[in-house]
């Protein structure tokens, strides 16, 4: 009879998480990456990358750029679902006008890694970024992805990463590939000089 009352806390009791988040705080447990990744370099900020194809040209890009830029993106985490893929079945109902994503550098609105990232990339270029669940991913008070994208371009897309990021009982770590199309850099006046 003494053993009853264990047995059923053990049994009843709810597991530990190693990415669980403390609400009390309001504070995000952000541990190191369940997998290790030793091919990948370790930013100080605490995401990954590794370059798989070099940009070209001397253009640098700058707070008030524009960087033009085609993505893919995976739960690497939770076994490697894509949330925006590539190559994907062409007509009829699956038929998708995949347009390149933009962005302003220093406007925040792309995930804190990813503008990092895109930052020390030149046209042309191909990296593969993991960025760890936290402050350097989507925010959790985003979840239709309007203020912080990318956004995924499908229902489905939007419905495996929005599954990733809010269940605290799997491994939110995310894999990125981002191919820079063009830099458009800042005029001084409000617009853009196409790269």
């Amino acid at each position: 009879r003494s053993i009853l009352p264990l047995l059923t806390g053990a049994i009843f009791s709810p597991p530990l998480i190693a990415n669980a988040e403390n609400t009390a705080s309001g504070k995000i447990d952000t541990p190191k990456f369940v997998q290790q990744y030793p091919d990948f370099v370790e930013t100080s900020e605490g995401w990954s990358y590794k370059d798989v194809q070099a940009g070209s040209g001397n253009v640098a890009v700058e707070d008030g750029d524009r960087v033009v830029f085609d993505w893919s993106g995976y739960t690497i985490g939770y076994f490697g679902r894509p949330f925006e893929a590539k190559g994907g079945p062409q007509g009829g109902a699956f038929d998708k006008s995949l347009d390149y994503f933009r962005t302003t550098i220093g406007s925040h609105t792309v995930i804190p890694a990813l503008e990092s990232a895109l930052q020390t990339m030149k046209p042309g270029g191909v990296r593969q970024i993991i960025v760890p669940y936290g402050p350097l991913s989507y925010p959790p008070t985003d979840l239709d992805h309007v203020a912080m994208g990318p956004k995924p371009t499908t229902f489905s897309g939007m419905r495996a990463l929005n599954f990733v990021l809010e269940n605290p009982r799997v491994d939110r770590t995310l894999l990125f590939n981002v191919k820079i199309i063009r830099v458009d850099k800042k005029d001084g006046k409000g617009g853009f000089i196409r790269g």
